[in-house]
């Protein structure tokens, strides 16, 4: 009867306060009080939707507030220093304090297990370096009409819709005083990323929003409307993101606002649909021709397509395309399966997509075998947040690094897991105007140009100690790895890397390869046929 005991307590309560009230009036706020404690109890016990309720009445209540503040309770005082979940305190504390540009030395060692496996480290050199500036850039596009110079850390894809206007403004006035690029994510180029005029990537979705017609499908009109204002350096065009790779999306109708509306060229009233796959293309070969065509409506401004890799001769298929048809993209940012700042089912956080340095290892090796991995630039992201984390992923064959959660938490994201609810607390990942008005511009563009600022100086000391004097001459021979209590590799000897031209001439001794190159096909994505055969089998 234990479980009855609280309701009990309330009713009896009730009847006591309740004679003390008739009274004296003063004990009338505690008959309010046990009053609605009883009739909640009361509600509990009759409801047949949770059994957990009508067994303990009450009593159920305080485990839901306690589940509630769950995440709370541990990331504040229960999870390690260096707990990544998804980031650690350390990571968070790391951006806070290069946006507000304060001390972040550390003091009396570190906090890393040095001896615990995947721990890395990059070598230093008994010559160290000198470099003057750290502001590390890489052309992109060299061959096109319009070549951009970019910094090899920007701001990844976050839509406005996903982002709330003040956040889109302060990230692109950061953008703008550091000199790097803010790309638009695929909900089109709001009013919010004009405003104050730094350097935009457009990323174009299968939706085509703001380049599409009252059908959804892509307008070379609307296009051109855009791509050639002088603010939009580069065009991505998106075919599936680390969050939920071959997903698509939905904004339902009540969250499609007049400025989303407006921003994306789709109607008021209806769901704003983003479909898993594009309509404009259906092969590797299309695809290849619709960037091409792309470059050419835009003014010659360097254009190419990101993606999270997923099957290995799709992937294979694209390259094949791109070798037999000569149709290069002038770029490729691989996007891990990490998770991104969008919200997506948990088994596609958890268990889809391949993750970022298997998918970079992967297109740079496959790109490098054919030959054409000095005319094509990549760009990764991917969980990064330090000068380590770009070291790293420039050594695994980046050209450059984009970020979307570092620049939040620059924003002041407090990791609170809210972004899918509207009510971010820091008014980042909202659409609410009592809490995104509430995030000032001024401040919070220059903690985002702080902390870019400041992280590339950090990668410029690592360069120096290392004897380098720029990220581009990272390589896999650079980062160690301990892999296992009493071996270090490196990564050069962890991976296996193709030789240049190799796949010109015969495939590697690389499983994936050896398994998918032959089989993958320019004018499809489809399976190949040992592969179909296997899924046929189930039916035999």
């Amino acid at each position: 009867m234990g479980r009855y005991l609280a309701y009990a307590a309330s009713l009896l309560l009730t009847l006591l306060t309740l004679a003390l009230a008739l009274r004296w009036p003063q004990w009338g706020w505690a008959t309010l009080v046990f009053g609605l404690l009883a009739l909640l109890g009361s509600w509990d016990l009759l409801q047949t939707r949770s059994t957990l309720r009508r067994n303990y009445p009450i009593l159920a209540h305080f485990r839901y507030g306690l589940e509630s503040v769950g995440p709370e309770i541990r990331q504040y005082f229960i999870e390690g220093d260096t707990a990544e979940v998804p980031f650690s305190r350390q990571q968070r504390s790391l951006v806070y304090q290069r946006a507000k540009g304060v001390m972040d030395v550390v003091p009396f060692g570190s906090q890393q297990d040095v001896y615990s496996v995947d721990y890395e480290w990059i070598n230093h050199s008994m010559a160290p370096a000198s470099i003057d500036s750290h502001d590390f850039r890489i052309v992109i596009g060299a061959a096109c009409a319009q070549p951009y110079s970019a910094s090899v850390f920007n701001i990844s894809a976050m839509s406005f819709g996903s982002l709330s206007a003040n956040a889109v403004r302060a990230l692109n006035e950061g953008a703008r005083r550091g000199n790097f690029y803010h790309d638009t994510g695929e909900g089109s180029i709001s009013p919010y990323h004009r405003e104050k005029g730094g350097d935009l990537v457009w990323e174009i979705g299968s939706g085509y929003f703001g380049c599409r017609d009252e059908h959804g499908r892509f307008s070379e009109a609307r296009f051109v409307e855009n791509a050639q204002t002088s603010q939009v350096k580069m065009i991505e065009l998106k075919l599936s993101q680390g969050a939920k790779p071959g997903h698509g999306g939905v904004l339902p109708a009540v969250k499609v606002s007049r400025e989303i509306a407006a921003t994306r060229g789709v109607p008021m009233g209806h769901d704003c649909v983003s479909p898993a796959s594009h309509s404009a293309f259906s092969t590797p070969v299309g695809l290849l021709q619709f960037v091409a065509r792309l470059r050419e409506l835009s003014g010659g401004k360097p254009t190419g397509f990101k993606l999270a890799i997923g099957h290995p001769w799709e992937w294979f298929g694209i390259a094949k395309a791109m070798h037999e048809t000569g149709l290069l993209p002038d770029f490729i940012v691989v996007d891990g399966a990490e998770g991104g700042t969008g919200a997506a089912p948990a088994e596609f956080i958890d268990h889809v997509g391949v993750p970022m340095h298997e998918a970079l290892l992967l297109v740079h090796n496959t790109l490098i075998g054919l030959g054409l991995r000095d005319r094509i630039r990549i760009g990764a992201a991917g969980r990064i947040t330090s000068a380590f984390d770009i070291a790293r992923t420039m050594a695994m064959g980046a050209d450059w690094c984009n970020a979307a959660r570092g620049f939040m938490f620059a924003l002041g994201c407090i990791q609170s897991m809210s972004c899918h609810t509207d009510r971010c607390p820091t008014g980042v990942a909202t659409q609410d105007p009592r809490r995104w008005r509430s995030l000032d511009v001024a401040d919070k563009s220059v903690r985002v140009q702080q902390f870019h600022d400041n992280t590339l100086k950090a990668l410029r000391d690592m360069l120096c100690a290392a004897g380098l004097e720029h990220p581009q001459q990272l390589g896999p021979e650079h980062i160690l790895r301990r892999v296992s209590p009493t071996e270090v590799r490196s990564l050069a000897s962890i991976y296996r890397f193709v030789e240049f031209g190799e796949l010109l001439d015969r495939i590697p001794a690389h499983a994936v390869f050896r398994d998918f190159w032959a089989d993958a096909r320019s004018d499809s994505f489809a399976a190949p046929r040992k592969v179909s055969a296997l899924c046929d089998s189930k039916d035999r």
